[in-house]
């Protein structure tokens, strides 16, 4: 093995090994084990979230493959329908092109040119980061196969009535002219006005203080061209003799009724409030309520329409209502009609004041434009049928959220659940089968030539395609059986549906989770996945949202792979429109990083990941853990070059039993027994932060830092026989090979180096690790008499460095060390480790004392004092001040447990076994008092 541990020259070497040889391919044997990665935009690359949560999902799937389950991870990606065609229509105006240049065909074929050359970044990260997903099995959601699953499920829905075509509100972006879905909204604080409008009542009509008109505040004054009513709350008495009045809505001379209804705040302003259904989505509830007309008042591209168009609650137009609007707003911008009616209404005298006011402006995450509520005509899903029985799934035991309390979450969201607006305005996606006539009827079919069969039209019917697309939800909805080969009937789709786990975020849990129960069980009778475990949010270490425009986003491939400051800075900064923020980030990033990021290797950063996958919600990711984990490898590889070194080319006693077993061998194969049975608790419960604590302390503390210093003694001291020496070896061997078994998941390629390289010297039966079977718990490998004796040893030696580290005594000079109190067990250890007290604690003698002791510093273990005689070792005036500091300590924990135990509401209320365990502490906190006070008179009668 090389000196030193270099990620650069292994990883690569095996992921390429694994791949070519198929071993990331289900292999039919076994329990079926089946995860479905969420499918990442085929626009994107990998960022630390996907890096966090595809590790957790690569550690499960090589366990359950190393545990001979059929273990498949399904992978793909998703054809992100806004973000694809914003990529593609970006590239197109460098150019300088648009995508209204080309026919639709032609720009869906300019979209495929750019996935085949551009769209496979995500997938080659993944593998940088060692995720073994089944690539023969990669999907991606326009491929042939999903398309037709897509079209399936439409045309199913549809014949049932739970499809349907309908106008309603939708959040619409005006730059890509498209609904979009609420997670494509971000609200953000920003500081807007508040303008308070005077509308005059009508009929000589008055308020309750004898004014003639209603004050409303409004933060979209241009939406008020829209108005269909002014509402106040039922018990406001300031208005209920104006409830069934009217006022006459200003700039347009349209009478709107005052109505009543909850939904008014009477605390705010001045308790009344402006309804305009057709774009505010509250006032749309409200208009259903109260049967209000529709008023749509802006185009697609959010300028002011010259007519309104006015349709009723259930979306039929409205042919005698009077839908003018003032012509000097005709396709003005929304912005620039905000501007001019104030002015008006200012003018009129109709303003009555404008107040500074920070609200949630809505925008689309993608364009960055304002979104509206807009009415539109849409695709809808009629949800109520779909989301009973999706409830019922996860409230009788079917599906289990890990942790169990984002179930509420589910039902929240599923209780209160509205129909789901399936149709984008957009030319890249699924196209909706849907095709109407010249009159407008519309049918749905398979193509165009199913349509015509099955509706009996002829040729001379001219028909024309609906020229939406599907929402991309809706085909990743599909994920958990589509990709399983449905809807025809195949063994993956018997196999691994349900699959076992979903890996996924908490952000998502209704606009993904939810959707894929509801249409799974839909379509094939069964849940999707049996448990759903919700990872946190990775942080910074400041606890901050990773994000662009903060200039704090981390790149996992960099952590892999290291880069310089000034890369990194060009990498944060680059496309930032604001130099302002630019040249704060950079001055940032300089301060933070002053030498770049180093490389810290694959398995360092996955590590990194796994003991951070706690239950938190949020995880503070700080880059000292990784190099932490970058020196754990260094240690495992140089834990292995000792082994090899002492083993390549012996006898290990691979082909025979002619060996014997120290207590030091017994004891680190009894704690390799305890930690597989620690791991795979941690593992099954989801405590991935546990299981890697668990695997951490047993390599790290109990092997690297112990073990291999207690087989010192025995491969190079005198004493130990053939057959002793041949029992180290093959303990080293075994343990360390069984170790690199248990780390693999987590760590894949540092122990599949380090197993290639042990595996000549043990009986295996397989070309990788990756296929060897997972260390099996094995009681009668427990030894409890070696696991007691060694925790009486490890605690002498550590007593003997403390009074070490204490004294200043270099750890090179041989010391004495007087055992008093000992028990005939304490004696018999004694003797029987002796090689190993001397060697690991720099011994020059080892003995019973009686009470008689020379002056000494001690520590105590238990009745047992551990002395290290002073004389010529010591100054003893700084050890008295150090006894004196300790007793002071010790005082002040007496004290503490002896107030504890005073306290009769502790005694009472508290766990009887809590407060014995309290008293056996002050107990022992006593007699190590009088124990020191004794060591520290000793000294001072010197």
């Amino acid at each position: 093995m090389d000196k030193s541990y270099t990620p650069q020259n292994i990883e690569q070497k095996w992921y390429e090994n694994w791949e070519s040889n198929d071993y990331f391919k289900s292999d039919g044997k076994g329990e079926p084990y089946c995860i479905l990665i969420p499918p990442p935009n085929v626009t994107g690359s990998l960022h630390m979230g996907h890096a966090f949560q595809h590790t957790i999902m690569d550690l499960l799937t090589r366990y359950h493959r190393m545990k001979g389950d059929d273990a498949l991870w399904q992978c793909g990606t998703d054809h992100a329908g806004i973000a694809t065609q914003m990529v593609v229509e970006r590239l197109l105006n460098a150019e300088g092109k648009k995508r209204t240049d080309f026919t639709r065909e032609e720009f869906v074929e300019k979209v495929w040119q750019w996935k085949e050359s551009s769209g496979g970044t995500i997938s080659q990260q993944m593998r940088r980061l060692g995720d073994s997903p089944d690539w023969s099995r990669e999907a991606f959601t326009m491929d042939e196969d999903l398309s037709n699953a897509v079209k399936e499920v439409f045309i199913r829905l549809h014949e049932e009535g739970i499809i349907y075509r309908g106008k309603r509100l939708v959040n619409w972006d005006p730059k890509f002219q498209s609904a979009i879905s609420d997670l494509e909204v971000e609200n953000l604080d920003e500081k807007g006005f508040l303008w308070h409008f005077r509308y005059p009542l009508a009929d000589g009509a008055t308020t309750s203080d004898g004014k003639d008109y209603l004050v409303v505040a409004t933060t979209r004054p241009e939406t008020m061209l829209g108005d269909c009513a002014v509402a106040v709350h039922p018990d406001d008495e300031r208005y209920k003799d104006l409830i069934g009045q009217f006022v006459s809505l200003p700039l347009v001379g349209r009478k709107i009724p005052v109505i009543a209804d909850d939904y008014v705040d009477r605390e705010f302003g001045t308790g009344c409030v402006k309804i305009t259904p057709a774009h505010d989505f509250n006032d749309y509830d409200v208009g259903k309520r109260h049967q209000l007309p529709l008023i749509n008042i802006m185009s697609p591209t959010a300028t002011i329409l010259s007519a309104a168009e006015v349709f009723e609650i259930n979306g039929q137009p409205i042919d005698d209502f009077d839908n003018a609007l003032p012509s000097q707003y005709a396709n003005l911008d929304r912005f620039a009609a905000r501007k001019l009616i104030v002015e008006e209404f200012e003018t009129l005298g109709f303003l009555e004041k404008i107040d500074d006011h920070a609200l949630k402006v809505p925008r689309g995450d993608r364009s960055h434009d304002v979104i509206e509520p807009l009415l539109t005509d849409q695709w809808y899903v009629a949800v109520d049928s779909l989301a009973k029985p999706s409830i019922d799934a996860v409230r009788n035991g079917d599906i289990k959220f890990v942790p169990e309390n984002w179930d509420k979450t589910y039902f929240h969201w599923m209780e209160n659940i509205q129909d789901w607006c399936i149709s984008r305005q957009l030319w890249w996606g699924h196209r909706i089968p849907a095709w109407y006539d010249n009159q407008g009827n519309v049918y749905v079919g398979r193509d165009e030539a199913d349509v015509r069969a099955k509706n009996g039209l002829t040729d001379d019917i001219n028909l024309r395609q609906d020229n939406d697309v599907l929402d991309t939800w809706f085909s990743s909805a599909l994920w958990p059986f589509a990709t399983m080969g449905w809807p025809n009937e195949t063994p993956e789709l018997e196999k691994f549906v349900p699959s076992s786990v979903l890996v996924t975020g908490f952000d998502i849990i209704f606009f993904w989770v939810a959707r894929m129960i509801m249409m799974t069980l839909k379509f094939t009778g069964k849940v999707p996945f049996k448990e759903i475990y919700i990872t946190g949010l990775i942080r910074d270490e400041h606890g901050n949202k990773m994000s662009k425009s903060k200039g704090n986003v981390l790149d996992p491939i960099d952590l892999i792979d290291g880069i310089d400051l000034e890369s990194l800075v060009s990498k944060r900064t680059s496309g930032m429109m604001n130099p302002q923020d630019a040249e704060k980030i950079a001055k940032r990033t300089r301060k933070e990083f002053a030498d770049g990021i180093e490389s810290y290797g694959t398995d360092a950063l996955r590590t990194t990941f796994c003991a951070l996958a706690s239950t938190s919600r949020d995880i503070n990711f700080d880059l000292g853990r990784v190099e932490g984990y970058r020196n754990y490898c260094n240690k495992l590889w140089n834990a292995a070059r000792y082994v090899l070194m002492n083993t390549e080319g012996e006898d290990c006693g691979k082909d025979n039993d002619n060996f014997e077993l120290s207590i030091a061998d017994e004891w680190i194969i009894s704690k390799l027994q305890d930690a597989i049975v620690d791991f795979e608790k941690h593992i099954k419960e989801y405590r991935f932060d546990l299981a890697t604590q668990t695997l951490y302390e047993f390599s790290r503390s109990e092997y690297c830092d112990w073990y291999l210093e207690l087989s010192k003694p025995i491969l190079y001291g005198d004493d130990a026989s053939e057959e002793q020496k041949r029992g180290t070896r093959h303990t080293l061997v075994n343990v360390l090979e069984s170790m690199m078994r248990l780390l693999h998941p987590m760590m894949p390629f540092i122990t599949e180096e380090i197993w290639q390289r042990l595996k000549p010297m043990v009986n295996v039966n397989s070309d990788t690790i990756m296929k060897a079977a997972f260390p099996v718990f094995d009681e009668s490998k427990r030894n409890q008499k070696a696991l007691n004796d060694l925790a009486w040893l490890q605690q002498v030696i550590v007593a003997v460095r403390n009074i070490r580290g204490e004294l200043n005594v270099s750890p090179a000079k041989p010391v004495s060390v007087l055992l008093k109190n000992a028990t005939q067990n304490d004696i018999r250890r004694m003797n029987e480790y002796r090689s190993f007290l001397s060697a690991l604690a720099k011994l020059e003698s080892i003995e019973e004392v009686g009470e008689s002791a020379p002056p000494s510093s001690t520590a105590i273990a238990g009745e047992m004092e551990i002395l290290v005689p002073i004389a010529g070792l010591i100054d003893v005036t700084a050890e008295v001040a150090r006894l004196e500091k300790e007793i002071d300590k010790l005082e002040k924990d007496k004290q503490r447990l002896a107030g504890k135990l005073s306290n009769a509401n502790f005694v009472e209320k508290a766990p009887a076994a809590v407060v014995e365990k309290e008293k056996e502490k002050l107990a022992q906190s006593e007699l190590a008092i009088s124990k020191l006070i004794e060591q520290k008179q000793q000294l001072e009668n010197l």
